[in-house]
């Protein structure tokens, strides 16, 4: 058994949430990936965390029967990217961001720190120990084009939700409704480990720890919010549908600055 199995066994956890759509839960956040059940027509959604390539590719080898078309990101927090390094050296494909995003994904720019003061839970103290610093991809890194088109995905849309990052993206399917959030709304109190272990289902804003951008993120969740999705599989917690997605996501669109913005903190 290799070292990245050891450390892997039992952490994760992987579930179907919507047609053609599974996620994969690792530790505390999560991989889509999203294609065809049995052929090579698939598109990987982030990257998850570092240790972790044998899980996504044990995973990529019970859905499908090869590797992915392409590697979207929704953004490259160090959650979202830790894998990557590992599963390009066995999949050669490009990784696809939003422009905003490649000084992050190209060595030249580190994200803002962690805010540990915007309290909440452990994971928010915790949050220094969190890294936030870019990540070289080099000439793999490619800028997702304009106008919305995903890189293997015809049936689905990205649309730019800044706020957690400045070239933070999320994912439209409209004839299902289904949506890819990543961290523009989660549904878990990500701040709170004892949440996160036990996978309370609640929809919340993003992260605060890592959230620099307040009212971009406010924006965001209402431009999502407007698109009036019926499945949402988030970048942390579970995936949502139904009652539990539409009215709490309008209730927090609404009161996003009661019930998402801290009240104190160095980016609020």
């Amino acid at each position: 058994m290799t070292h990245d199995s050891m450390l892997t066994k039992g952490a994760t956890h992987l579930e179907a949430a919507a047609p053609d759509v599974w996620n994969l839960r690792i530790l505390f956040v999560n991989v889509i990936f999203i294609g065809k059940e049995g052929t090579p027509d698939w598109v990987l959604v982030d990257a998850g965390l570092k240790g972790f390539g044998d899980s996504i590719r044990g995973a990529a080898n019970k859905l499908f029967t090869g590797p992915p078309k392409a590697i979207i990101l929704t953004h490259g927090h160090f959650d979202h990217v830790g894998a990557l390094h590992d599963l390009l050296e066995t999949w050669p494909v490009p990784v696809f961001a939003h422009p905003l995003e490649m000084p992050h994904l190209t060595g030249i720019e580190d994200y803002p720190e962690p805010d540990p003061t915007v309290g909440g839970g452990l994971m928010a103290a915790s949050s220094p120990l969190y890294s936030n610093k870019a990540i070289d991809l080099g000439d793999k890194a490619q800028e997702i084009q304009p106008g919305g088109v995903v890189p293997g995905l015809p049936d689905w849309r990205w649309i730019h939700t800044p706020g957690h990052s400045n070239g933070h993206i999320s994912l439209f399917r409209e004839h299902d409704r289904t949506m890819i959030t990543g961290d523009a709304f989660i549904s878990v109190k990500q701040e709170s480990a004892l949440d996160v272990i036990r996978q309370k289902k609640e929809i919340h804003g993003p992260p605060t720890y890592f959230t620099p951008d307040w009212m971009s993120a406010w924006e965001s969740v209402k431009r999502l919010a407007a698109l009036k999705p019926l499945i949402a599989v988030t970048g942390h917690g579970q995936p949502l549908s139904g009652e539990e997605l539409t009215g709490p996501l309008d209730d927090l669109a609404y009161r996003f600055g009661e019930l998402s913005i801290p009240d104190k903190g160095k980016y609020v």
